[in-house]
């Protein structure tokens, strides 16, 4: 394993590209036509949502790409130490641009985005992938320089791949490693209830069994990590 430390996923955007917006929490999960449930959640765990910058081509001189005309960063002052992801995908849901969201709570800081592409079958709708996510910093952190990017879409990239937690494989494209990530979570969710499996099975036989099961399954785990073709 490279001893090379990853470069940092907070990173110090341009004053240039300050926007500094509160966006009022009703007006979100009113646009989104949220349930109750929703709403309680927005009500319970977000204190604030500042619409903090606007990474476009008339503030950061970087061209804009089918799919990426924009990037939005948004911090979020949380109320709780989680956040349950159905508030972002809300958020997400609502803003029609690709978002980074920068979370906060009690001197702690996470950077947190889902890869957002435009829908190939409705051009109108956007998909969005599982969330990553950094862990927990403290808000002090000293932060990285804004990726150098030709544009807004290359900038994008770059910017999700800090929160990965995959090394991308040569060639990969950005929509393979997420889908590859997918994978990984799938994966590490099957070899999970194995070993649960095999934790509460007495019988000798069926342990022999459930364990060779498990050693396969670990397997498949660490080739869809791995940088090399499986």
């Amino acid at each position: 394993m490279s001893s090379r430390s990853a470069p940092s996923a907070l990173i110090n955007f341009p004053r240039q590209a300050a926007f500094g917006r509160v966006l009022p929490k009703n007006k979100i999960y009113e646009h989104s036509r949220a349930n109750t449930r929703l709403k309680d959640l927005f009500v319970t765990q977000v204190d604030q949502i500042i619409w903090q910058y606007k990474l476009a081509p008339e503030t950061i001189k970087l061209p804009a790409k089918p799919g990426v005309p924009e990037i939005q960063v948004f911090a979020i002052q949380l109320k709780t130490p989680q956040l349950h992801e159905d508030v972002l995908r809300c958020i997400d849901g609502t803003v029609q641009y690709p978002i980074l969201f920068e979370l906060s709570h009690e001197g702690q800081t996470q950077t947190k985005a889902c890869y957002k592409r435009p829908s190939e079958a409705d051009g109108s709708k956007w998909v969005v992938s599982d969330y990553f996510a950094t862990k927990w910093l403290a808000a002090d952190t000293p932060r990285a320089p804004m990726p150098m990017a030709l544009d807004l879409a290359a900038l994008y990239e770059q910017l999700l791949h800090r929160l990965i937690p995959l090394i991308p494989r040569t060639g990969e494209s950005l929509s393979d490693l997420v889908e590859r990530s997918a994978q990984v979570r799938s994966k590490k969710r099957e070899v999970d209830q194995t070993q649960v499996r095999l934790n509460k099975e007495k019988q000798f036989n069926r342990r022999v069994e459930i364990n060779a099961q498990l050693r396969k399954l670990q397997t498949e785990l660490e080739q869809l990590r791995g940088k090399g073709c499986p």
